[in-house]
């Protein structure tokens, strides 16, 4: 709270990572959550009667001046009703509560004379416009200036809202109509649940969880207890509690009958479907619901609020704090936890029941886990990820409002308390609320006669609250004796490594099998899967899919390694995708006869050397090592050493393989897809990741190639035996490639007649765009659309101009041209060759090794006509790729 003050004050909310006030408009829009600043010093009014609970009354008549002389509640600015309601009305209304107990005390608050009171009253009719529907259920959203259809309230047009946020309000509402003697507020509220349980569905006797504010028509026909819906049955027991009013109770006892039969199947409380009630909507929980087992206790139906509460703290247990959602099997559905005080808030009433010690210790888990996990040096910050422990720049103002005054009252004892909180009974929000208002300016009629209500049996009506004396006689052990089949529930559907070895001790089976050891290509590992019950599907992309199905598990314990499995894989998964995204590599085949022209799309791998840092690259002979898979110790270290090694995908690890052709002396390696036919065309980059341990050993460089690719290296290998390639970040021109070294003589003399046959092409196709001006994106079309070093030509794989790049579809290859001071046809548009200084480099080489040139080249050069037949051939390639979609 100092912190607060210190570091954020006026502002709404403090962000505790930087230590600074989140003011609405000056951050990044966090959309629906920050509706609820208002710019009104939220976290200041919804703190306010904390501070009297935990006996800090200095502060607190310190903080009502500073609200009195600083807060305006005349902003023009859009804010949820409900939000707004339960804090900031509430927070006002709980604050003036607990200033009259002072007052009245005679040693504090003296000079108090109505100011919250009076403010709240203002906040209220700032929130009236929104119920300016036919309904009666009020808008979602209000401007606290202009309202709702005023032209500049920016708001007004939406037609759902949740049943929480039209049922959460009368509690708030007609404690202010009770103190002010104002009517309208209490029977607006009153409205609204009107309509709500007149729309209830008649056969369950459910609510939906999002409602049409005009017509009344459910937009979300799913049912449970948690997000959307919980405030709502709150509200209805508590409003008997604090009004008398017996409809409530009845509304309340109608809806818990059809949650009982339908939503609760202990220790679980699932969503179902409002008109076919016994089908689940869904498989997951989220933690709102943890507020249900205290709803119980107020109820009297303590054995499933014992159930429930007890499979809650397993999952505390398991993950430190209550994911946002998680599954029915009790995994991460939804890693977020903004410091919410649902379970707590059960915790201190189900404590208050049975004055059982064991919650006490529950309370002291929250406390502990909080100081560890959640506190930073200027207060407390959300969880953004409860399996990694990251932060989030976030402290919601309920944080103060309601996880510190549940967890003081969990420890403290009567003596500890400067007044009587059973007088009070807590809002949604925590705030206090006096119970004497049920006689105090009552100007509605406290039966509804015009509503009609199921009939139950007769015991689920009591009409008096719980009494601890008679739901526990004299049996101290009654609350263990519930949670004690519960104690291993999350364990049992989310085991841990060791639990096998433990179940499995003396009886000498092989360990599990671990999802980094994991390789499709193994038999065994298959047979593991399938006796685990998970089974593996191939996608046409190369990589493989995991499915589990528990009931096609050999045995139970199977299965739970079957899970665990998964588990792990996901893990594994999520922690390889957030490594650092590497762009594609480029390998060049620059033997005979290509020279350069064929540039393969390639992955890189997340070790070894980094090519991007190299710019010169690694250039050698290729040779194929055995085994093939590089996967034990390369029996021809000799046909390896100071080669780039050529291997198959599969069977162990990228590392692995790195590490045996480094050990054999190759210079780098070149794994191949064992996928038939997968192709950067149609695949995602692919990035070869480490084994998950140090891999600053490998010092070689390693790329990836699809099958497609992979097997133009084989083929050019089974056809001219020598073929030497240049692994690179990026495909290099010919001037960078054979500097220094001799150029074939016919590759110089061609020159000439390959310019003209390029202008002849240049000409016919002048309309098309300059590729080098064509975007290309190399991550979307899986290749290396960078523009070459030192020159202007092309190598971009994929390119949206069927001239700017060699055959995407059939190889995807891209051609470098012939020379590089031609424009070739990839430059379909260029007046002049687009390389004119270079002109004079290749002519100064071929003068000076045209004699040994020839030599040395002589018994491996195609006659001129086949070259000029192969050219030929391509460009008519390159016209009909028009016509073609890439």
């Amino acid at each position: 709270f100092c912190s607060q003050q210190e570091h954020a004050y006026p502002a709404d909310e403090l962000m505790p990572l930087t230590c600074r006030g989140r003011v609405r408009g000056q951050e990044p829009s966090r959309g629906d959550v920050d509706d609820a600043l208002g710019k009104f010093s939220l976290t200041l009014i919804d703190t306010l009667d904390t501070l009297v609970v935990l006996n800090k009354t200095k502060e607190f008549e310190e903080a009502v001046k500073k609200v009195i002389k600083d807060v305006n509640l005349d902003n023009d600015i859009v804010v949820s009703v409900f939000e707004t309601n339960i804090r900031v009305l509430g927070g006002l209304l709980g604050g003036h509560s607990v200033a009259i107990m002072l007052k009245e005390k005679g040693e504090y608050m003296q000079w108090y004379n109505g100011e919250l009171l009076h403010m709240a009253k203002e906040l209220g009719y700032k929130l009236l416009p929104a119920f300016n529907t036919t309904s009666g259920l009020p808008y979602p959203r209000v401007n606290l200036k202009f309202g709702v259809r005023h032209p500049e309230a920016r708001t007004g047009t939406e037609t759902d809202t949740c049943t929480a946020c039209a049922g959460t309000l009368i509690l708030e509402f007609a404690a202010l109509s009770r103190f002010t003697g104002t009517s309208i507020f209490e029977e607006y509220a009153r409205k609204a649940l009107d309509f709500i349980w007149e729309k209830r569905q008649r056969s369950s006797n459910l609510v939906g969880v999002t409602i049409n504010i005009h017509t009344g028509d459910w937009v979300r026909k799913d049912s449970g207890v948690g997000a959307g819906i919980d405030s709502y049955y709150e509200y209805l027991l508590k409003a008997y509690v604090l009004l008398g009013d017996d409809s409530f109770l009845e509304r309340f006892n109608t809806h818990y009958d059809a949650i009982m039969r339908y939503i609760s199947q202990p220790p679980l409380l699932l969503d179902v479907h409002i008109h076919k009630p016994m089908l689940n909507a869904r498989t997951w929980m989220d933690s709102l619901l943890a507020f249900f087992p205290g709803l119980q206790v107020l109820k009297g139906d303590i054995r499933p609020a014992i159930e429930t509460h007890e499979m809650l703290y397993q999952v505390i247990k398991k993950h430190n704090f209550l994911p946002e959602a998680f599954t029915t099997d009790f995994r991460v559905h939804w890693a977020q936890h903004p410091l919410r005080p649902e379970f707590a808030e059960s915790t201190y009433f189900l404590y208050k029941a049975t004055g059982d010690p064991y919650y006490l210790e529950v309370g002291k888990t929250l406390i502990e886990n909080l100081n560890k996990y959640a506190r930073v040096p200027c207060g407390f910050a959300a969880m953004k990820d409860v399996r990694t422990g990251s932060h989030e720049d976030r402290m919601d103002s309920f944080f103060l409002a309601e996880m510190f005054k549940y967890l003081y009252l969990l420890f403290a004892d009567k003596e500890d308390m400067i007044f009587d909180i059973e007088d009070y009974i807590f809002t949604t929000e925590a705030h206090l609320l006096p119970l004497w208002l049920s006689t105090t300016n009552q100007t509605i009629s406290k039966k509804n006669t015009s509503t009609e209500y199921t009939e139950l049996d007769d015991s689920n009506f009591d009409w008096t609250c719980p009494n601890t004396q008679i739901l526990f006689p004299n049996d101290p052990m009654f609350a263990q004796s519930i949670r004690e089949p519960l104690k291993n529930v999350v364990d049992k559907s989310c085991p841990r490594g060791i639990s096998r070895a433990e179940e499995s001790l003396g009886s000498g089976p092989k360990p599990p099998l671990r999802a980094r050891d994991f390789m499709a290509s193994n038999p065994e590992h298959l047979e593991i899967l399938k006796k685990m019950g998970v089974s593996l599907i191939h996608l046409k992309d190369g990589r493989v899919q995991l499915v589990q199905h528990a009931v096609q598990a050999a045995s139970s314990l199977d299965a739970e390694d079957g899970l665990r499995f998964m588990q792990e894989m996901i893990e594994l998964s999520s922690q390889q995708q957030k490594e650092q995204q590497l762009p594609p590599r480029a390998v060049q085949i620059v033997s005979h006869p290509f020279f350069g022209r064929v540039v393969l799309t390639a992955g890189p791998a997340q070790f070894g050397m980094d090519l991007s840092k190299h710019k010169a690259g690694t250039r050698g002979f290729v040779a194929t090592i055995k085994p093939y898979n590089g996967c034990s110790e390369i029996t021809n270290p000799e046909a390896v050493k100071e080669k780039i090694a050529l291997m198959q995908r599969g069977q162990c690890m990228f590392a692995e393989k790195a590490r045996n052709i480094q050990k054999a002396g190759a210079i780098g390696g070149i794994v191949i897809d064992d996928n038939e036919g997968s192709s950067s065309d149609t695949a995602p980059l692919f990035q070869m990741a480490g084994d998950g341990k140090n891999t600053d050993d490998i010092t070689i460089p390693m790329l990836f190639l699809f099958n497609k690719e992979g097997n133009i290296i084989l083929d050019a290998i089974r056809e001219y035996e020598a073929v030497e390639v240049l692994l690179s970040d990026k495909a290099k021109d010919r001037a960078t490639i054979f500097k220094g070294k001799m150029i074939p003589n016919y590759i110089i003399d061609s020159n000439l007649e390959m310019e003209n046959m390029d202008q002849k092409s240049s000409e016919s196709d002048a309309h098309k765009p300059n590729s080098e001006e064509a975007p290309s994106d190399s991550q979307d079309a899986g290749a290396v659309g960078e523009e070459p070093e030192g020159g202007g030509e092309s190598s971009a794989v994929g390119d949206p101009d069927p001239l700017s790049a060699a055959s995407t579809a059939s190889a995807s290859v891209s051609m470098a041209e012939e020379d590089p001071h031609t424009s070739g046809p990839a430059e379909a548009s260029a007046p002049e060759p687009a390389c004119t200084p270079g002109d004079s480099q290749p002519q100064e080489q071929n003068t000076q090794t045209e004699a040994t040139s020839k030599a040395h080249w002589d018994s491996k050069v195609q006659p001129m006509e086949s070259i000029l037949a192969d050219w030929n051939e391509d460009i008519e390639a390159f016209e009909m790729m028009e016509k073609d979609e890439l």
